[in-house]
């Protein structure tokens, strides 16, 4: 082998690997963010509650922001912005989505928590994030969400704001079309 041939299989080598790399940094980042907590990303799954005892010398805000992604004409709010509780207590906020379309169509809520600590410290028992919404033209549907901060929360967090972004989902089939075949045709 030549040395512009060694030279020429090097270079494809290290595309090659630095393509794999690339492709497979999401997931990776996912993962790692899920785990530390950085980033603010949450559990998709429901969560149990902590049975520990409810702490009521410390307060907590948490704050709600509500997000519209591109190319959903949904609005999702909520109906609480901003809730006081305590670590170890499970709370309850409703949110409201409403499509403003004028076809069908699914959406998701994607959490993010902040400050990204927080999350490590935040359990989801009950949300309508942890799977896809389906609206009708027009609908208008409420969802709850119960979490509970755990008591391990840290001291200096005085604050969490927990943003939900809708998002559209496209692979999703609005209708299925049941179909027979006859003799003569399809009904």
């Amino acid at each position: 082998m030549t040395g512009v041939q060694r030279t020429v299989t090097r270079t494809v080598v290290v595309l090659l690997a630095m393509f794999v790399f690339a492709f497979a940094l999401v997931p990776l980042y996912d993962v790692f963010c899920r785990i530390t907590g950085i980033n603010g990303k949450v559990e998709n799954t429901a969560q149990a509650m902590v049975r520990d005892s409810i702490d009521e010398s410390r307060v907590i805000t948490v704050q709600f922001v509500t997000r519209a992604g591109a190319g959903l004409p949904w609005k999702l709010e909520v109906l609480n912005r901003q809730v006081r509780v305590h670590p170890g207590a499970a709370t309850e906020v409703h949110f409201a989505f409403t499509n403003h379309g004028s076809t069908a169509g699914w959406g998701r809520a994607v959490p993010s928590v902040s400050p990204s600590e927080a999350s490590l410290y935040m359990r989801k028992i009950t949300c309508f994030c942890f799977q896809e919404q389906r609206l009708a033209a027009g609908e208008r549907l409420e969802a709850p969400l119960v979490f509970q901060l755990t008591r391990d929360l840290p001291d200096d967090i005085k604050t969490v704001t927990l943003v939900y972004t809708l998002y559209p989902v496209d692979d999703k089939p609005l209708a299925t079309k049941a179909t027979s075949v006859v003799p003569g045709g399809e009904t």
